[in-house]
């Protein structure tokens, strides 16, 4: 078999299509690689796995046919201790491991320690990719007002305009958060007039007088004057969200304290998906996902993007830095940690053909490609992994 409608090139034994090549080659001329020593690697991987993974394929097929002889033979609900027993004979159900530990190194905290909504979009629309990278942070004022996260019904209905009470209630829940995450020693972030930073720490003032925050250490950074600033920072079971105070803005100039927004940290990581939400059909399809993964790598991909009449580049954001309370300075993302997901391991394709002509699995070119396109990254030119590591997907183990 070999490609029916993409030029095909010749790489050591195997039969490459030129987009998957070039994707390949400018991959690792950035990288300093050997490009002949790329090929025989990948040669010697997909002729040393691809067997395998044909043979655990088989493999699978006969447990399944075994298993439907065996419901055949035995029509309705199976007594359960009979049917374990059967599934353990065959091999299906394996013996259970002893207790064991693992320690694993080199992993980003967003993965290893901290809970957060995680997205998957089809990394082959640049646009979604773009749009999910930059979800990290995001308006909780957009949030509620725009969702039936408030009720839309009579008085809080979203309308065709700016509806007041809608967004007084968005702002009313906004300060109930507060309230939640970084409670005062005394009264409500709701009667809060203004927010500065002093030696003692965060400064909230009301009516009444200056009020602390209960727990001082939920206070981790700011932006702006400390007399005036433009962002607090507020840290909560790992997660940060930032009072944007703007008294001259649409929202913080109707606002007692000038709070214009609450940006929340929410979206921290972000599958970029080659497998269930992507039709990849074939070798220019691939290539396009594997040039959307290393754009992201490098922190070169950008979009064209037309809303509202109006047409501008949509690319990555930037990290957020602030200044600490101590004096220091404390930089965060800007943008979600990144995976990317693989194809499983039953399917073929003929983006490259193997010394027999034989398509080869997808997995194992998604898993190579992928990993190439992970560099940029790897090598410092990337923003992604601040432990040095590539995150990649196998679905269906």
């Amino acid at each position: 078999m070999t490609p029916a409608t993409v030029a095909t090139a010749t790489r050591h034994d195997l039969t490459v299509a030129e987009p998957i090549a070039a994707f390949a080659e400018e991959s690792l001329l950035a990288a300093g690689l050997d490009v002949e020593a790329f090929w025989r690697g990948v040669s010697a991987i997909v002729h040393d796995l691809g067997p395998r993974c044909a043979a655990l394929l088989r493999r699978r097929d006969e447990l399944q046919e075994r298993i439907d002889a065996f419901h055949h033979a035995s029509p309705g609900l199976p007594d359960p201790a009979e049917h374990r027993r059967f599934l353990r004979d065959i091999g299906y159900l394996a013996p259970e491991p002893e207790p064991f530990t693992i320690t694993t190194s080199g992993v980003d905290p967003e993965i290893a320690r901290t809970a957060a909504p995680q997205l998957v979009v089809p990394l082959l629309n640049a646009r979604f990719a773009l749009n999910a990278a930059n979800a990290r942070w995001g308006s909780l004022y957009d949030a509620l007002y725009g969702t039936d996260a408030i009720d839309k019904s009579g008085a809080l209905a979203p309308g065709d305009g700016y509806n007041r009470a809608r967004g007084d209630e968005a702002i009313r829940r906004g300060r109930e958060l507060l309230d939640t995450i970084a409670p005062l020693t005394d009264g409500s972030h709701a009667a809060s007039t203004g927010y500065t930073v002093d030696d003692e720490g965060l400064a909230v003032a009301t009516a009444s007088g200056i009020r602390r925050l209960a727990d001082p250490a939920a206070f981790v950074g700011f932006a702006g004057d400390p007399s005036a600033p433009t962002a607090i920072l507020l840290r909560h079971h790992g997660l940060h969200v930032e009072i944007m105070i703007d008294r001259a803005g649409g929202i913080g100039q109707t606002d007692a304290a000038g709070i214009q927004d609450l940006l929340m940290e929410s979206a921290i990581t972000t599958i970029m998906d080659l497998e269930d939400s992507v039709a990849a059909v074939d070798a220019d399809d691939k290539a396009l996902g594997y040039r959307n993964w290393r754009a992201l790598m490098d922190g070169t991909l950008t979009e064209q993007v037309t809303k509202g009449g109006r047409t501008f580049t949509r690319r990555l954001a930037d990290d957020r830095t602030y200044r600490t309370p101590d004096g220091g300075e404390l930089t965060l993302p800007g943008r979600s940690v990144l995976f990317v997901r693989n194809v499983g391991h039953l399917m073929r394709t003929d983006a490259v053909l193997d010394r027999d002509g034989e398509w080869i699995f997808e997995g194992i070119l998604d898993a190579i490609m992928t990993a190439l396109g992970s560099l940029p990254d790897l090598t410092g030119r990337g923003a992604n992994s601040r432990t040095g590591s590539m995150y990649i997907v196998k679905p269906k183990m």
